[in-house]
């Protein structure tokens, strides 16, 4: 399907490379920005606390109907970091949010231009608590899952995403980049096949700037399921928990994002939720003191941003294992949204956001293409669009939540975006 797709430039459509040369569409400065960037890099960092005036729906767990948070265990932000080299200016963008809301992102396209970064020059992600706040998507399915839709909780996301861009804008100094990554098998589990493979790395990005302060970005595959559905308090999961202690102890400023984290759960045990989120985080934490020694920064990055429209074939969900919905019923109930794939480069370390639960089995085979082209992958989910699960093709037969249910657009899907991936891999210089 995706080879087909790449060689039907002869009917008006461009292929995968010609689209990661040129980024999107009318966007005429996109050329020079895939074009390898060897400068000084400036950085800022900002965060917006986006936590509702009022309670609202919670999202994540379909059994709670909507119900309204009864309080807030802790505030929710969007936290950006934005990067300029003198040529090319992109930012990082996560909300702590289920996913980044294809409403949100569809808002975003506009609203961004008052920040002087378009659209296409921002790689988005999630921390994906299971309560944060909802009601950002309409249909039958978006309602289940994140409440009555409200349009104004569209505007209230998409607003505080715009501040947090310009505030880091605002904060630029010079500064170096480094990276390393970790293992932690002791606290992530393979949820879909028992004893299965996991991504079990803790993946951090260290900006150093000039002026003594430091930013740390860490991604890590486990889902933000410790707080259960029984407990309709907002909060951030364990994601909170560790950037809060990381801001208190190793950094200035700490993000995390999401890495693949289909069929990955966190294994842990504790009497509460907040007992196991604190602890989860605590592992987390230690493993970042543990590389932060071993992190070796540079000044003068290459440095590079891609923006890859995908092209899917039409929605394919299953209802049980013999029965389909028809495509149009699936776009009444979800909504039809464009969804993109995107690539940010800096020095060695390659970026690459997936819109879906992206699994962590597909993860292993795609770093090993990355490095033996000498480049570090890190593979995050939720990037500005949701597609449901994307998982190993050899399960697309298997009667399960993220297999069945939550798989929109299979079969195939695993081994088309590892392909995609691949061709993304080559494309960097």
């Amino acid at each position: 399907y995706y080879q087909q797709w790449k060689k039907s430039v002869g009917s008006g459509r461009r292929s995968a490379l010609q689209l990661a040369n040129a980024q999107s569409i009318g966007n005429q400065s996109a050329i020079a920005n895939r074009k390898s960037q060897i400068s000084p890099l400036n950085v800022g960092w900002a965060k917006v606390n986006f936590t509702p005036k009022s309670p609202t729906s919670t999202a994540g767990y379909g059994v709670r109907q909507g119900a309204l948070y009864t309080s807030v265990h802790d505030s929710i932000y969007v936290r950006a970091i934005v990067i300029d080299n003198g040529t090319t200016k992109a930012a990082i963008v996560v909300a702590d949010l289920l996913i980044m809301p294809p409403a949100v992102t569809e808002q975003l396209k506009t609203k961004l231009k008052a920040t002087g970064i378009p659209f296409e020059q921002v790689y988005f992600g999630a921390t994906h608590s299971h309560n944060s706040m909802g009601g950002w998507s309409g249909g039958i399915v978006g309602e289940l899952f994140g409440g009555k839709f409200k349009p104004e909780n569209v505007t209230w996301i998409a607003d505080a995403i715009v501040k947090a861009v310009q505030l880091a804008q605002k904060d630029v100094k010079p500064a170096s980049i480094g990276y390393h990554e970790i293992a932690d098998t002791a606290r992530i589990r393979n949820r879909l096949i028992k004893d299965g493979p996991v991504d079990p790395y803790l993946r951090t990005i260290q900006f150093v700037r000039n002026d003594g302060k430091k930013a740390l970005l860490c991604s890590y595959a486990a889902h933000s399921t410790i707080t259960s559905s029984d407990n309709i308090v907002l909060s951030r999961d364990y994601p909170g928990v560790l950037v809060d202690s990381l801001e208190k102890g190793e950094a200035d400023f700490a993000v995390f994002m999401s890495g693949a984290v289909g069929s990955m759960s966190p294994h842990i045990e504790g009497e509460t939720d907040f007992i196991q989120a604190v602890a989860e985080a605590d592992s987390l934490e230690s493993d970042v003191q543990k590389q932060l020694p071993a992190i070796q920064t540079f000044s003068n990055p290459q440095f590079q941003m891609v923006t890859l429209p995908i092209p899917l074939r039409e929605a394919n969900p299953r209802i049980t294992p013999n029965l389909r919905m028809r495509p149009w019923v699936f776009k009444w109930a979800f909504g039809d949204f464009p969804n993109y794939v995107k690539v940010l480069r800096i020095g060695n370390i390659l970026m690459m956001g997936f819109p879906c639960d992206f699994s962590g089995e597909l993860v292993a085979d795609m770093s090993a293409y990355a490095a033996k082209k000498g480049l570090k992958l890190m593979v995050t989910s939720f990037n500005s669009g949701y597609i449901g699960y994307i998982t190993p093709d050899k399960y697309y037969s298997k009667d399960s939540y993220e297999t069945l249910t939550m798989n929109w657009f299979g079969p195939y899907n695993g081994a088309y975006f590892q392909e995609i991936a691949r061709d993304l891999i080559d494309k960097m210089p």
